[in-house]
């Protein structure tokens, strides 16, 4: 793949990554939504690889910070899910396990490091995240499995 065509396709993933994370489904009590974000992210770096993912979740956060719907605690906080995402793939190698995994260890260690920086507990924000690891987990293989359709079908254009 050409410069061009690379920058291309990390610039639209990148645009995926931002409006998925502008999409919250609400949950029964607070802190338990689910950002749409977290399945597409983990099927992203496991299809496109570990580069791709994070230069184009690094261009999500600034255009987010941009955009006015985060700010720079919001970025550590996502570069944490982020890396947890690409170590547990890493350690993985291509198994459904980590496919499966990465998701929830990420969003488990990003909700322990905001239990630390605001002094609350993290046993609570871990919990009120389950039901988000749980649809992460269900549905980012799904969305893996789409992603490597489009690369088939475009390696074969």
């Amino acid at each position: 793949m050409n410069k061009v065509a690379c920058s291309a396709e990390i610039a639209l993933l990148a645009a995926l990554i931002t409006v998925a994370g502008a999409f919250k489904l609400p949950g029964l009590f607070p802190g338990t939504e689910f950002q749409l974000s977290a399945p597409l992210a983990v099927a992203i770096c496991s299809v496109f690889g570990f580069k791709k993912y994070i230069i184009a979740g690094m261009m999500a956060s600034a255009i987010g910070m941009m955009l006015g719907a985060q700010n720079f605690f919001h970025m550590l906080i996502a570069m944490q899910f982020r890396l947890m995402v690409g170590i547990v793939l890493a350690l993985g190698q291509g198994r459904a396990w980590a496919l499966l995994m990465a998701g929830p260890a990420g969003t488990t260690v990003a909700r322990l490091t905001l239990a630390v920086a605001l002094g609350q507990a993290a046993y609570a924000l871990v919990a009120a995240a389950v039901p988000g690891m749980i649809l992460t987990a269900a549905t980012a293989p799904m969305l893996a499995k789409t992603f490597r359709r489009i690369q088939t079908m475009r390696q074969l254009a």
